[in-house]
């Protein structure tokens, strides 16, 4: 089985019938770094759609915080990228999906966000129905990778694990697949979800496919990864495609960042994460009071 992570057939980038381009931009939102992981997917899958993201990096790790901080949060964060008249939005966070989803489903734009995609690609790929979940603290006390998988097959057995530490590694850069520390605390962790027998594991926070290789090396070469980021992107473009939503041939791709921290650490390991610079695309905004 492999256990890089998974993904689907990608849509078609075709708007459908006589239905008029949007070429609104896309909106992605994240507390911090992690989210940029589905940013990627996006721009690998849809090239020629642009994208507001919208890093949360002068409030992160939201996986620590009170479940009303969190909606409060993300409730400011989604209102952000509607001003910026996005025509979806994707909650690349699995702490906002497993704690706000009821505030996107009323937004008036499609939204999504990492747990049902990966819930139902999970579900799929396991055959001896044993799945395991890693993610932050509010992710996995929260229960809905558990719901949403026994929602689509209740016979899984699920083993969930919280790993508070990766997103402050990850977002500290200690990611290489060499990384000493980074490697002694993914043992620690996934030890108990290893020994359970799962052959499924769901990365339920986006910062995680970014240390996906030294995960994969814990867990073992017989268990697939599913990167709820990417699952979460082909959904979102699968949307697009159906409604008639996605850009018109020759439309200009942009991309632009903002940052609630000083854009200059974002825009260095931003870089590290896509591939390509932010540089001279990344603003800085404030939070405060809002």
């Amino acid at each position: 089985m492999d256990n890089q992570p998974a993904g689907s057939r990608k849509p078609d980038n075709q708007p459908i019938g006589n239905r008029k381009p949007d070429n609104r931009p896309i909106g992605v939102f994240d507390s911090g770094l992690g989210g940029l992981t589905a940013v990627k997917e996006l721009e690998k899958i849809l090239p020629r759609e642009s994208i507001v993201y919208f890093g949360d990096t002068g409030r992160v790790p939201y996986g620590t915080r009170s479940r009303e901080t969190i909606r409060r949060y993300a409730a400011q964060d989604m209102a952000f990228l509607m001003n910026h008249d996005v025509k979806a939005v994707l909650a690349a966070c699995g702490t906002v999906s497993s704690t706000a989803g009821d505030i996107g489903r009323n937004l008036p734009v499609p939204y999504f966000d990492v747990i049902g995609p990966s819930a139902k690609a999970a579900a799929g790929l396991t055959k001896n129905k044993k799945v395991g979940v890693i993610g932050t603290s509010a992710t996995i006390h929260s229960d809905a990778y558990r719901q949403a998988l026994l929602g689509i097959d209740y016979k899984l057995e699920v083993y969930s694990q919280a790993c508070p530490l990766f997103v402050p590694l990850v977002e500290n850069a200690f990611i290489s697949p060499q990384e000493e520390v980074t490697r002694l605390v993914a043992q620690r962790y996934l030890g108990p979800v290893r020994e359970a027998g799962v052959d499924t594991l769901i990365l339920g926070c986006t910062h995680y496919p970014i240390i996906a290789p030294i995960i994969a090396s814990v867990m073992g070469h017989s268990v697939s990864l599913v990167d709820a980021g990417r699952e979460a992107a082909l959904a979102l473009a699968g949307r697009l495609a159906e409604d008639g939503l996605l850009c018109g041939e020759g439309n200009p791709r942009s991309a632009a960042f903002f940052v609630t921290d000083e854009p200059e650490s974002f825009t260095g390991v931003a870089e590290l994460f896509l591939g390509h610079s932010v540089q001279g695309r990344t603003g800085r905004v404030s939070m405060e009071g809002a």
